[in-house]
């Protein structure tokens, strides 16, 4: 009887220690994601504006913008743009398996004016994307901005 309830509590100790490490690698997984933010919304600017170099384009990702918002948002990260009032939205779509980086330019007012493909893989998959697809993020990303200038108009 003495051995059974060692057994048993040599199970349950191994099975905790288990638990302890998975919590512990997903704690510390998360905490990075939460910490290198900035890092990645940096290092992600750089790589839109080289886009925009080797396509001679004169637009250029400013500074990272942090969205305040109450609800729960298409996930990317914003940017403020040099010499202009728009935005910039990048984001990724799934295309047959793949991530397609895509940068959305979003007008003062709020209204997606511009979809571009921040690839050389997103410009050859971005012709075969759907209209209604391309539609369908440009309205939510539309409605998340409005979201978001209707909170700062409740915070003033």
């Amino acid at each position: 009887m003495n051995e059974l309830i060692s057994r048993f509590f040599n199970r349950i100790k191994d099975k905790a220690i288990l638990t302890a490490w998975i919590t512990g690698i997903i704690l510390l997984i998360s905490m990075l994601w939460i910490f290198t933010q900035n890092v990645q919304a940096n290092y992600l600017m750089r790589s839109v504006n080289n886009v925009f170099i080797n396509n001679d384009d004169n637009r250029r990702a400013a500074a990272p913008i942090r969205q305040k918002s109450d609800s729960a948002d298409m996930i990317g990260f914003w940017y403020s743009m040099i010499n202009t009032t728009d935005k910039l939205f990048v984001f990724a779509v799934f295309k047959d398996g793949i991530l397609v980086p895509l940068g959305a330019v979003v007008s003062a007012e709020g209204k997606v004016s511009e979809i571009i493909p921040l690839s050389a893989h997103a410009v050859y998959t971005f012709s075969s994307l759907p209209e209604s697809i391309i539609q369908m993020y440009s309205k939510r990303i539309e409605v998340s901005v409005s979201g978001s200038l209707e909170s700062e108009g409740r915070r003033k």
